[in-house]
């Protein structure tokens, strides 16, 4: 078994480590504390292929493996956590379905803006009343002629108010239950189609969400992606590879914690001698370090699985979201611990950290539901 990256990731994860140094860190501190937008930096990130690693070349895009990609949202994430999702959803939610499941047509039409970085995209399935239960959706797309029109609301969508097209799941048949889901391609400046309020978060405060309300929203019939009726086959099987993506995110987050806290165990001296020969600091250090270990081999495994083409993504992306995601929570609470009160600073990045990688076990669906859908896959083998 090969764990090492190939040459050509090897690169990309030194090319994006650069750019994350060089022109990402230099802001990052600001951009949380004002809640702002990472605008300014989606011309870099465009520029070297970041806003379309999964769209082949032929549409525009990088055409990166998923090992590469999940390479790079770990980099932009061990600075940024904030930048690192918007890249992963206008990737993972938005092209990846439309790529998979859109016509030549609609791939023709929507995916080079997005891979070239014109547009960013979204993935709008969570409602105020539906979150781990998207068979419970009650947004409505009705067809009348040549449109659908769609009602309802949705909520915690990322890339709002700069996202320019969002892929959307709304009920086509009530009678049908999850059958009764179909997926739309829908363009921000459509009739009907209006942003909430930015959310106010936690963390990943640089990032955009916020709810989005449908009011007789007009869709060309032609923006109906796949079939009616296969909305709720489009949402999971695009779940199951962007959940790849929060892992890598995770797996940013945490690495970013952990040297921090190696630093700060270097510089910090209590009772005579640096914070990193305390025997209790040295086991602390050790366990994060072990915890982070596991979970990037866990997350390159699924990446490499969704690679090969091999059945059973669903399963290697959900146990890779878990552990990923449960592990870098706790590599950040052991590096806010090792900080002591100084972790419960502003002025200290793993005070940052630990907000940004709260929200990892939650979305994207959260723990409990990956644990759902790993005992499933398990009792149905």
């Amino acid at each position: 078994m090969n764990f090492e990256l190939n040459e050509d990731q090897r690169m990309i994860r030194q090319m994006v480590r650069d750019f994350a140094e060089e022109k990402v860190r230099p802001g990052v501190v600001k951009r949380d504390e004002e809640g702002r937008f990472i605008e300014q930096l989606l011309p870099g990130l465009a520029e070297l292929g970041l806003l379309g690693m999964v769209t082949p070349e032929e549409y525009g895009g990088s055409g990166l493996d998923a090992v590469s990609t999940a390479v790079a949202i770990e980099e932009l994430a061990r600075v940024c956590a904030s930048t690192a999702v918007t890249v992963a959803v206008t990737n993972g939610v938005c092209q990846d379905p439309i790529l998979r499941f859109g016509s030549e047509e609609q791939k023709k039409k929507y995916l080079p803006p997005l891979a070239r970085g014109e547009i960013l995209g979204g993935f709008v399935l969570t409602e105020p009343g539906a979150g781990s239960d998207p068979a419970a959706l009650k947004t409505r797309a009705v067809k009348k002629g040549d449109r659908y029109v769609l009602n309802g609301s949705k909520a915690w969508i990322t890339n709002t108010h700069y996202g320019k097209v969002f892929v959307i799941m709304a009920v086509t048949d009530p009678s049908a239950g999850g059958k009764g889901i179909s997926a739309f391609i829908v363009e921000s400046g459509s009739p009907g189609f209006h942003f909430l309020p930015e959310e106010k978060k936690m963390g990943l405060r640089a990032s955009a969400t916020s709810g989005l309300a449908l009011e007789d929203c007009e869709v060309p019939a032609e923006n109906l992606l796949g079939k009616e009726g296969t909305g709720l086959k489009v949402a999971l099987t695009t779940l199951e590879t962007s959940r790849i993506g929060i892992a890598a995110q995770a797996v940013g987050i945490a690495q970013g914690a952990f040297e921090e806290a190696v630093k700060y165990s270097a510089t910090r001296e209590t009772f005579g001698k640096k914070l990193y020969e305390h025997g209790a600091v040295q086991a602390m250090l050790a366990d994060a370090a072990t915890q982070l270990e596991a979970a990037r081999l866990m997350t390159y495994r699924a990446a490499a699985h969704k690679d090969s083409g091999k059945p059973g993504l669903a399963q290697a992306s959900s146990m890779a979201k878990l552990y990923a995601s449960e592990a870098a929570k706790a590599v950040c609470d052991i590096a806010v611990q090792i900080h002591g009160a100084y972790g419960y600073s502003r002025e200290y990045a793993v005070e940052r950290f630990y907000r940004d990688v709260r929200v990892t076990t939650i979305y994207e669906g959260t723990s409990e539901i990956q644990r759902l859908v790993i005992a499933r896959n398990l009792l149905k083998d």
